[in-house]
């Protein structure tokens, strides 16, 4: 499946974000614009949900069976559903938000067998651990200062 229009300019950034250890920036902007949008996510927002997850799993260091380019796919969709200045601006109503929602579709059908491998591994995990591994911090700074775990 082609990539939407206009996304192969993040994955860039992407790499740059992961290399320089901004996850956890990127993670508290997603947030604020998730709960922003409310229902006008719909399903998605179960996605986006998902996805967060992933990269805090992720920047923990407790889930890492996933390739570099399907990460730099992830970060480049969540990057590309927080920039104001895409394919359809999101200042402009209702149609604002159309394509960061297509483009996140887009990363969930392209990743769909890491993502369930994702989802089989939180089924496996102890409800306590899964809700330290995904609990969002008051602040970026401090996700930033638990850091990764070193394997």
């Amino acid at each position: 499946m082609k990539a939407p229009w206009n996304f192969a300019r993040f994955l860039p950034l992407a790499g740059r974000l992961l290399s320089r250890g901004r996850l956890p920036a990127l993670l508290f902007a997603v947030a604020r614009k998730g709960a922003s949008q409310g229902d006008r996510l719909g399903k998605l927002k179960d996605d986006l949900r998902l996805l967060q997850a992933l990269c805090l799993a992720y920047w923990r260091g407790e889930y890492r069976d996933i390739s570099r380019k399907s990460m730099l796919t992830v970060v480049a969709g969540l990057m590309y559903f927080l920039s104001p200045l895409d394919a359809i601006p999101d200042f402009i109503p209702v149609f604002g938000m159309l394509d960061d929602i297509a483009v996140l579709a887009w990363v969930m059908k392209t990743l769909d067998d890491e993502l369930s491998a994702f989802r089989a591994w939180r089924d496996r995990q102890q409800p306590e651990k899964l809700a330290i591994i995904e609990r969002l911090p008051d602040t970026p700074e401090q996700l930033q200062l638990q850091g990764p775990k070193k394997n």
